[in-house]
């Protein structure tokens, strides 16, 4: 399986704010954006890094320095802007795409309404980010949108996993690993993570 749960103390203690119903929708978001942070920065341990000659005031040193463009940021609308925020204060640097899907209720298929992307998506990859890993077809479609654009490194950062989401992203994108905060129980007959922490985008934003 490509999935690994973020083992850090802050990280478990901001998803039971994000758990608690009573939170509301600003205090949602922001808790959320700062969990985006502790994922994207895990997420980045391992860029490939390359040595550079350099000054310091004192003497010249070989210093390991990125060897690639830093990934681009790609939250899945409309969840995934509430990972987004966080994610831009580890890289501010980082071109933003925005790839958008809505999820039908009865068949939980996802249809993409939006795709906007940066145009040296190859060179950089990107880290896509969505809130919520459910039954995994929003982000196997987004997926698949990134390589089509032809991203050839690709990290998935979630919030919160389902099990079934999981094994489906491992089973359609093995090369693609997936960094979580929480692996939850599993799914409802509804298609919502147990015990999760609701709608996402709902409790992000202050709709139904």
């Amino acid at each position: 399986m490509t999935l690994s749960v973020l083992d850090h103390a802050l990280a478990r203690h901001l998803l039971a704010e994000l758990r608690d119903r009573r939170t509301q929708p600003e205090a949602f978001r922001r808790i959320l954006g700062r969990l985006g942070a502790l994922l994207a920065m895990e997420a980045l341990r391992r860029l490939p890094e390359t040595p550079r000659r350099i000054e310091t005031p004192l003497e010249p040193m070989d210093h390991p320095v990125l060897a690639a463009p830093v990934p681009a940021l790609v939250p899945i609308l409309r969840a995934g802007l509430g990972l987004l925020e966080g994610a831009m204060t580890v890289l501010p640097e980082a071109p933003i795409g925005h790839v958008g899907l809505m999820r039908n209720e009865e068949t939980l298929r996802p249809a993409e309404y939006l795709r906007r992307l940066p145009h040296d998506l190859p060179a950089r990859g990107a880290l896509l980010l969505d809130p919520m890993l459910a039954t995994g077809g929003s982000a196997s479609a987004a997926i698949g949108v990134l390589k089509e654009a032809g991203a050839a490194r690709i990290a998935l950062l979630v919030a919160v996993a389902a099990p079934e989401g999981a094994a489906r992203i491992a089973a359609a994108h093995p090369d693609v690993p997936v960094l979580a905060a929480a692996l939850d129980r599993g799914l409802n007959g509804q298609g919502y993570i147990l015990p999760g922490l609701g709608d996402a985008g709902d409790r992000c934003f202050g709709t139904e």
